[in-house]
């Protein structure tokens, strides 16, 4: 079903047009991620679709009494409500429709005239079927739901709105639009303000959405799981893609492949028309140079490949450190409570370590605290031999706004002409008059970008960054990984971007709440795979213990035959073994699959293609040999007896 028709829609906030001819349909169940770089008009486009902006030409065309929500980057909530009851504000309509229901049946129920009654009890089942069909009957537990999956805890919940921090205004409007459903929500970076746990939270929560939905996003990994579609907003115009952003790069490399030999081909000739009509308009060939002329005049030009490119960011070879970069022995710091508690690990120099954990979990102050800026409360932070270190803050407070952008790079141990700071600019994506304008006047992405190269003059071995990716786009990101890995010290980062967390990272600590710390040697994918491993065999363990116990009410699951308990024993479904033998195997299982992981993340195994599928390979056959020992090692508890 058609939802919603854009037709050669048009915007300029200046000389040049931010949306030149923007087309594009929308229909029920389409999730489409909406990409390009940054300052490409993508919130100008959500926010003219919403109605809170008008544009200069083009046509909007909506189904019927169709609802457009729309959730922007940074939120206005300014309250005296509960965050409780601002989230509950967004199902204004099912508590209409609820209070309705009320007065129906209150009247049904005075009601003597026949008529009157079967049209009552029309209207009657008329809601009861809405309320069913949006699941009124669930009302609060659906705004507790969402509330913790974006990341509020319950003492939150009575909290007043006006009290609440930026990031947490957005994510109660994104809260708000995620209860309220309409038929085609408009998600405007909507994982900017969120942990990777409320992200993942989120990702579930679109896919199994009824609505339609335009996103807006950075994180590849939302986009993978979430999109079905993919519209790529460059130039002022949209291109669309099927199926979801992995699949977008696959189909847009072979049209650029496309796009590319066919202009090239195209200047190919040309260069061969103008070569002859230099050198053969004012001699015997004239009229033959005039024809060719003419044909030059016709030809309908084709333009350049349309191709998205990152900045070619860059940081320099580093001092050689000691082998030991950093040595963290028993670190415990907390507040009103412990963030991380008796933190020990060693940082070897060429590692790249990543701090993951929800928000508020401690994961700046665990940077500040390796930095020096604050004090443990235990414990103590050990630097290695010849360390010089490089701090990138989230909140760009290194820049001073005033400044401008080609005067904040000037490194403070050496002096640096400004044709040299420009060019450095320029490799992180700072050209033209924008270098010479102040950071204050600058965007987020553009501050970030001044950031990083001011980090790349420090000419620094160990490099903490806090956040580095939180304003840049999908091409600057994948730049800055790229620079990353080409970089010969060592690192340390907090990022909530899983791709690029997969991308560098080969040890994560992850704070998990409560003081309560995991180092681990892999990336992200490994971690997630050994969770999901964790989860597995804690559910098989709990369902062994379950067997021959009192079931969880209390009540006992045997049955009475005679007066003597009795139990129902099922049959084998794998032969006969001692549960020590399978138990045996599985820890065997879990060793290899331990290892196999660990091989996943080493630099010489990465590096070969083929290898990382075997390895692969095996793991996805350890994990069902080990989901069949857990099956047979229940059946073995239950009927070895």
């Amino acid at each position: 079903m058609l939802l919603l028709r854009v037709s050669d829609l048009r915007k300029h906030f200046g000389p040049e047009p931010v949306l030149d001819g923007v087309s594009f349909e929308v229909y029920a169940g389409d999730r489409i991620g909406l990409v390009g770089p940054n300052g490409c008009g993508k919130t100008t486009l959500l926010r003219i679709l919403a109605g809170v902006e008008s544009a200069d030409a083009g046509e909007i065309e909506t189904r019927s009494g169709l609802r457009i929500g729309l959730v922007a980057q940074d939120a206005e909530l300014d309250s005296p409500e509960s965050v409780w009851e601002e989230a509950k504000s967004a199902l204004a309509d099912i508590l209409e429709i609820q209070d309705e229901l009320v007065e129906v049946s209150a009247a049904m129920a005075q009601c003597h005239d026949q008529a009157e009654l079967r049209r009552l009890s029309a209207r009657y089942e008329i809601l009861q079927q809405e309320l069913h069909r949006r699941k009124a009957f669930q009302v609060d537990y659906r705004v507790a739901e969402v509330l913790e999956g974006v990341g509020f805890r319950r003492h939150q919940f009575a909290q007043p709105v006006h009290t609440l921090s930026g990031g947490e205004k957005s994510r109660l409007a994104l809260a708000k639009l995620l209860l309220a459903e309409p038929d085609v929500m408009l998600l405007d970076e909507p994982s900017n303000h969120l942990d990777v746990a409320a992200t993942e939270w989120l990702e579930k929560f679109l896919i199994e959405s009824r609505a339609a939905m335009i996103l807006v996003s950075h994180d590849r990994y939302l986009l993978d799981r979430v999109t079905t579609r993919i519209f790529e907003l460059y130039q002022g115009t949209v291109e669309a893609y099927r199926g979801n952003f992995s699949a977008y790069r696959r189909q847009k490399e072979e049209r650029i492949l496309v796009q590319r030999r066919t202009y090239e081909r195209q200047q190919q000739e040309i260069a061969r028309l103008e070569e002859f009509i230099r050198r053969n308009f004012y001699g015997q060939k004239h009229a033959q140079a005039e024809d060719r002329r003419k044909k030059l005049e016709r030809i309908e030009r084709v333009p350049p490949p349309r191709e998205i490119k990152g900045p070619p960011m860059a940081f320099p070879e580093p001092a050689r450190s000691g082998d030991v970069v950093l040595r963290a022995e028993g670190l415990t710091k907390g507040f009103e409570s412990p963030l991380f508690t008796n933190l020990t690990f060693e940082v070897y120099r060429g590692q790249r370590w990543a701090i993951l954990g929800p928000n508020g979990s401690g994961k700046t102050t665990l940077l500040k605290t390796l930095l020096g800026q604050l004090e443990p409360d235990c414990g103590r932070v050990v630097r290695g031999h010849g360390v010089k270190i490089a701090y990138f803050d989230q909140h760009l407070q290194q820049l001073d706004p005033a400044e401008r952008a080609v005067d904040a790079v000037m490194p403070a141990h050496k002096l640096m002409e400004e044709p040299t700071r420009r060019d450095l600019l320029a490799r992180f994506g700072i050209t033209g008059d924008l270098a010479l304008q102040p950071v204050g006047e600058l965007s987020g992405g553009q501050r970030c970008r001044v950031a990083l190269a001011r980090l790349a003059t420090a000419e620094a071995n160990l490099l903490v960054l806090d956040e580095p990716t939180n304003h840049l786009d999908i091409w600057a990101r994948e730049s800055l990984a790229e620079a990353l890995r080409e970089f010969k010290g060592t690192l340390i980062f907090v990022s909530h971007d899983r791709h690029f967390i997969d991308q560098l990272a080969d040890h994560l600590i992850v704070l998990e709440g409560g003081g309560k710390v995991r180092v681990f040697p892999g990336n992200y994918s490994a971690w997630q795979y050994v969770q999901q491993s964790e989860r597995r065999l804690s559910e098989a363990s709990s369902k062994s213990s379950e067997i021959g116990s009192p079931s969880g009410d209390g009540r006992s699951q045997a049955l009475v035959t005679g007066g003597k308990p009795t139990r129902p024993r099922r049959k084998r479904q794998f032969p006969y073994r001692k549960t020590e033998d399978i138990e045996r195997d599985i820890i065997q299982c879990e060793a290899r699959q331990r290892e196999l992981l660990q091989m996943l993340c080493d630099p010489e195994v990465l590096r070969h293609g083929e290898r990382v599928k075997e390895v692969k390979a095996e793991l996805e056959k350890l994990e069902q040999e080990l989901s069949r020992l857990y099956a047979h090692w229940e059946e073995a508890v239950e009927l070895n007896s």
